[in-house]
C-alpha cells in the first residue's frame, strides 16, 4: 500500500506540473486557434497516442454497461466541459489565473466525493474548501478587472467542479479496467463531441499554417504530452491514492503555471495573486492533512 502511494504521488506529481507549463502554451496559442478548436485539435494529437500506449502495454479491454456509462460521462465531463472551459478561461484571463483557479479542483472533490463515494465530508474538508474559495476571490478581486476576466475566472471556475466531478468518477469505475482505457474512451467521447462544432466552423482551422514549429510544437506538445501521458498519469495516480490525496499534489500546477507565465509570458505575480495563491495552497494541506 505505501509502494503504491508513493508512485501515485510521482504520476500526480509530474501531472500536476505538465498541466502547469500547458497553460502558458494554451495562453500562447489560443489567439491563432479559437478554444473549442484548439481542444479538438490536442484531441486528434492524443487518441493515436493513447492507442499506441494501448497496443503496446497490451492492456486487457473491459466492456461492461456500468462502466462504459461511466467513461462516456468522464469524457463528456472532464474531457469535453472541462477542458473546454478551461482554454477559454485562459483565453480571455491569463495563464497565472488558469493555473491558480483551477487548483481549487481538490477542494471540491470533497463535496463530490460525499455524494458520490459517501466519503462524509470532516471539519478540515470544509474548511479547506473555504480557504479555497476565498482563494479565488482574492486572486480575482485583488489582482484582475474587467469583464473579460471576470468571465474568464467563471469559465475556469466551471473548469474546476467539472474536473473534481470526473476525478471523482473515475474511482468508480472498476478496478480492473485499465486506466489508459479509461482516457482513450474519454478522448475518444469528446473527439466525437466536439466534432460538430469544428465541421461548423471548417474555415478557422483552414486559416492556420499548421507547418510552423510555433503550431506543430505546441499541438505536440498539448496533445501527445498535457493530454495523452499527462491524462493517464493522473488517473493512475488517481487509483493509487485516496481521492484527497491527489489535492496536494494539485499544487505544482499553479507553481509551475506562475513561474513560467512570469517568465515566458510577462505576466506579473501582485500581492493578490501571492496571497490567493497561498491560501489555495492552505486548503489543499488541509484537505489531505488527516489521510
Amino acid at each position: 500500500m505505501k509502494q503504491n502511494k508513493i508512485i501515485g504521488a510521482l504520476y500526480l506529481s509530474l501531472a500536476a506540473s505538465i498541466w502547469g507549463g500547458m497553460f502558458v502554451i494554451v495562453k500562447d496559442i489560443v489567439g491563432q486557434i479559437p478554444p473549442i478548436q484548439l481542444v479538438w485539435l490536442r484531441y486528434l494529437v492524443a487518441a493515436p497516442v493513447l492507442l499506441l500506449f494501448c497496443l503496446v502495454m497490451r492492456i486487457d479491454w473491459h466492456w461492461r454497461k456500468a462502466d462504459v456509462w461511466l467513461m462516456i460521462l468522464i469524457g463528456l465531463i472532464g474531457n469535453a466541459l472541462s477542458i473546454v472551459t478551461q482554454e477559454t478561461g485562459t483565453w480571455l484571463s491569463s495563464a497565472q489565473l488558469g493555473s491558480v483557479v483551477t487548483a481549487a479542483t481538490p477542494a471540491f472533490m470533497v463535496l463530490f466525493s460525499w455524494g458520490l463515494l459517501k466519503v462524509r465530508p470532516t471539519r478540515g474538508d470544509w474548511l479547506s474548501l473555504v480557504f479555497a474559495m476565498l482563494g479565488v476571490i482574492c486572486i480575482v478581486g485583488m489582482s484582475f478587472s474587467g469583464r473579460r476576466v471576470l468571465l474568464g475566472a467563471l469559465m475556469l471556475m466551471i473548469a474546476a467542479l467539472t474536473w473534481a466531478l470526473m476525478s471523482v468518477l473515475i474511482r468508480k469505475v472498476s478496478p480492473d479496467v485499465n486506466a489508459l482505457q479509461v482516457t482513450l474512451v474519454g478522448v475518444l467521447v469528446a473527439l466525437v463531441t466536439l466534432t460538430p462544432w469544428v465541421l461548423l466552423h471548417a474555415q478557422v482551422l483552414a486559416a492556420v499554417n499548421f507547418l510552423t514549429p510555433h503550431v506543430a510544437l505546441s499541438l505536440l506538445y498539448l496533445g501527445a504530452i498535457s493530454t495523452a501521458s499527462a491524462f493517464v498519469m493522473w488517473n493512475v495516480g488517481l487509483r493509487k491514492m485516496a481521492s484527497n490525496l491527489s489535492g496536494l499534489f494539485f499544487l505544482f500546477q499553479p507553481i509551475v503555471g506562475a513561474i513560467l507565465g512570469a517568465l515566458f509570458l510577462g505576466e506579473s505575480l501582485g500581492i493578490g495573486f501571492v496571497l490567493g495563491t497561498a491560501l489555495i495552497g492552505v486548503s489543499i494541506i488541509v484537505a489531505v492533512k488527516v489521510q
